[in-house]
């Protein structure tokens, strides 16, 4: 974290304290003495020349002013414009930005102030959503990996008073994202791990000792016990690593009885060399984000734990090494899968499919609900839909629904891909069930197909391919510098929402 923040809210805001900076965002449309007579009626704050030049100009979207009197220190005012280029994120983003550039500023209480949700109400889902966007602006702006870093800067304390005519409601909100932040932190933490630090044995013992503090059972299924049940396409995966695989099998159960149980999915590979077809080094920079979408599952399931979410959730995160030794599996050979499918390997980095298979058929086995996966699964889906998009695909009309309402609330982005049968034709093997890899089209989609193959076709099912943005990219101001936890906020809504259903 950047800052120890304290974060409360008020319906008006009486005085500045010391070392005080205040956060405003002025309507482009407005003309510019109407903010300059707000700051002054509202806030004791005089404007000056130089003020009112930059909030008349169009081209400036935001600046800083300091004023001498010290009340506050200093002015961040941001402008925006309902009508042109504004999205649900602008507060998120905006916020995100400015508490990461903050540690330029010798600020120890910030003030920012909310502007009337009626402007907004045709953006957001609602009021409570509208303000849910400042605080998680605030917290994935003040995050940080800085573990390994041998000086650490201070954790200094920052004051923030949040004003808004509805206290109570921000009470509320603060709370609850407070809850759903952390888990985003926890599962951020997770991805940002080196992969020499967050082995498949660490991956469970970590989300163990989280887990169990909100009453979530955490058990694992290690090596002997997988080759006595016969997965054998994790064992195939993991067995190169001088790591064992184990599959990690979490289960949250809310104290009131609750009809909805749903099942998670998530890729766990701490660590992709490629195996035998091994990448090359710049292709392996990132690949201790390899097991982003089992970190997706692991904070869901925390923040609804913490949330007492009414809905029974389980998840499944095969955790391997794909690595390079005498034990590598290889291209050409053929795994039997738990399922008793048989799968011919064409390429030993189409890995992540191959535990996922195991993982799904255990997973169907339990007879949820619906079954939804999360894999930082294949290049193809970022070549198709950009960094800052996943790829939905299912054939549940109903399911996609509620998932593309939740991204589009969240501004998680996603795009439903076809799911067509045609492409289980791409996957076929002359002496295997199917082929792990397809042609080089439509690899996202393909990737897709051969996990279908191990759900059963009677329950539900979707699968979130997050390779793009589940790794830090430039889109926000929020995903720059670390591994993103994509997904995190996305089934928190989606949950929240089947739980209401």
């Amino acid at each position: 974290m950047k800052f120890n923040i304290k974060l409360k809210s008020a319906e008006e805001l009486k005085s500045f304290k010391v070392n005080s900076a205040l956060v405003l965002f002025a309507d482009q449309n407005k003309k510019s003495a109407e903010t300059a007579l707000l700051l002054k009626n509202a806030f004791g704050v005089e404007t000056n020349k130089y003020f009112l030049e930059k909030i008349s100009d169009k081209e400036i979207k935001q600046f800083t002013v300091a004023f001498s009197q010290g009340k506050p220190d200093v002015l961040f005012l941001r402008k925006f414009n309902v009508k042109e280029k504004f999205n649900s994120d602008f507060f998120r983003n905006n916020l995100a930005g400015l508490i990461q550039n903050l540690g330029n500023e010798k600020i120890k209480n910030l003030s920012i102030v909310i502007p009337e949700f009626k402007t907004f109400e045709k953006l957001f889902v609602g009021e409570k959503y509208f303000l849910q966007t400042f605080i998680e602006g605030i917290f994935l702006g003040n995050y940080t990996f800085d573990k390994y870093l041998s000086k650490k800067n201070k954790h200094t304390a920052l004051n923030i008073d949040l004003v808004y005519k509805d206290a109570k409601l921000l009470n509320a909100v603060i709370k609850e994202t407070e809850m759903l932040m952390t888990s985003v932190y926890f599962a951020r933490d997770l991805v940002n791990e080196p992969a020499n630090s967050l082995t498949p044995e660490e991956l469970f013992k970590r989300s163990k000792k989280e887990l169990s503090k909100f009453g979530v059972k955490v058990t694992a299924i290690n090596e002997n016990e997988l080759r006595r049940r016969k997965m054998n396409a994790i064992l195939a995966v993991g067995g190169a690593s001088a790591n064992p695989p184990k599959l990690i099998v979490i289960e949250y159960k809310p104290k009131q009885r609750s009809k909805k149980k749903i099942a998670l999915v998530g890729k766990g590979v701490t660590y992709d060399s490629g195996g035998l077809s091994i990448k090359p080094t710049a292709g392996m920079l990132e690949m201790k984000a390899d097991m982003g979408g089992s970190a997706t599952v692991i904070g869901t399931i925390l923040a609804a734990a913490k949330a007492s979410l009414p809905v029974h959730l389980l998840g499944f995160i095969p955790a391997v090494e794909n690595m390079v030794s005498g034990a590598s599996y290889k291209p050409g050979d053929v795994i039997t899968s738990y399922s008793g499918k048989t799968i011919e390997v064409k390429d030993t980095d189409a890995e992540g499919r191959i535990v996922l298979s195991d993982a799904l058929t255990f997973a169907s086995e339990k007879k949820p609900e619906m079954i939804i996966d999360f894999a930082t699964l294949t290049g193809a889906v970022a070549v198709a839909l950009g960094l800052f998009t996943a790829g939905v695909f299912t054939k549940d009309d109903k399911l996609a629904d509620g998932i593309l309402s939740s991204g589009a609330t969240t501004f998680e982005r996603l795009w439903r891909l076809p799911f067509w049968d045609d492409f289980n034709d791409l996957l076929k093997s002359d002496i295997a069930d199917v082929s792990n890899l397809g042609p080089r089209w439509g690899g996202a989609i393909t990737a897709g197909k051969f996990l279908e193959r191990f759900v059963d076709e009677k329950i539900p099912y979707a699968h979130i391919d997050l390779a793009g943005p589940a790794i830090n990219h430039e889109f926000n101001n929020y995903t720059k510098k670390y591994m993103t936890g994509y997904g995190v906020r996305l089934m928190y809504d989606f949950l929240s929402n089947v739980a209401k259903n």
